[in-house]
């Protein structure tokens, strides 16, 4: 039996039925524990975090970052890994943190990014040129905590806290299907007009042109999206209509306040 580290993985969740066995998977094995920290599923996601071998805690659902500081304090370690319910540790990621715990070489920083690649429903993995971005997920929380942003989930380091770069890959299943990418796009661009009114933030009625072609050109070369062929071409666009949903549901909030109907 593989040893156990002294390190905690949580994972937030609602409705993950489908995706959440794969994230517990990759780490159940060799974690001191996992917690399922769940906002009111009305699928098996419950009995299913359960059945292979998750502690599951209830939290009504107070928005990303707060919920985040939610499952950091129901943790019994100090050093904790994060993980969303449609994300899983690849094998040679797994193997590199099981390295730096046993010759202890993870305590040289207090926080390690981790490289989170985009999967697609049809890749059993990421591709090499796969869209990814680097986040704090494995860290000592005694020196930084995730954000109490009901929209950013982001660890916010203390002042300093040091910081180090793990090489191994965590694969992002995000999409489920382009019906279900829509839906979120829509989800969140709601969320985020919402966090803009709360900071008094406006945007720019110019972005409501320059919005759609430039995140377009962005998916497109930047995330290297064309390299999946019509697959990518398909992703660029939803992407730009995402990006182009925010901007338009701020200039409609903006309408609705001035005529007095919001």
């Amino acid at each position: 039996m593989t040893q156990r580290l002294p390190l905690s993985a949580f994972i937030i969740a609602k409705n993950e039925a489908d995706r959440i066995p794969a994230a517990i998977k990759s780490v159940v094995d060799w974690v001191d524990e996992v917690i399922v920290i769940d906002s009111g599923s009305e699928d098996e996601t419950v009995a299913v975090a359960e059945s292979l071998g998750a502690r599951v805690i209830f939290n009504e659902w107070p928005g990303y970052g707060l919920q985040k500081r939610f499952g950091e304090d129901q943790c019994r370690n100090d050093w904790l890994l994060n993980l969303d319910a449609d994300e899983e540790i690849t094998p040679e990621l797994a193997s590199e943190i099981r390295a730096k715990f046993d010759d202890q070489s993870y305590l040289d920083a207090d926080a390690w990014r981790i490289m989170i690649r985009d999967t697609f429903p049809h890749e059993t993995e990421p591709a090499s040129w796969a869209y990814g971005y680097n986040q704090i997920r494995l860290y000592d929380r005694r020196k930084g905590r995730f954000s109490d942003s009901t929209v950013h989930d982001t660890v916010r380091p203390q002042d300093g806290a040091t910081l180090g770069d793990l090489k191994g890959i965590m694969a992002h299943r995000s999409d489920r299907s382009l019906e279900f990418s829509i839906g979120k796009y829509n989800r969140y661009s709601d969320m985020q007009v919402q966090d803009m009114l709360d900071r008094g933030r406006k945007m720019p009625r110019y972005r409501l042109l320059t919005e759609f072609p430039v995140s377009f050109l962005k998916g497109y070369f930047v995330r290297k999206y064309r390299k999946y062929g019509w697959w990518g071409f398909i992703l660029a666009i939803n992407y730009a209509h995402g990006r182009f949903l925010r901007v338009a549901k701020a200039y409609e909030a903006e309408l609705l306040r001035k005529t007095g109907r919001k």
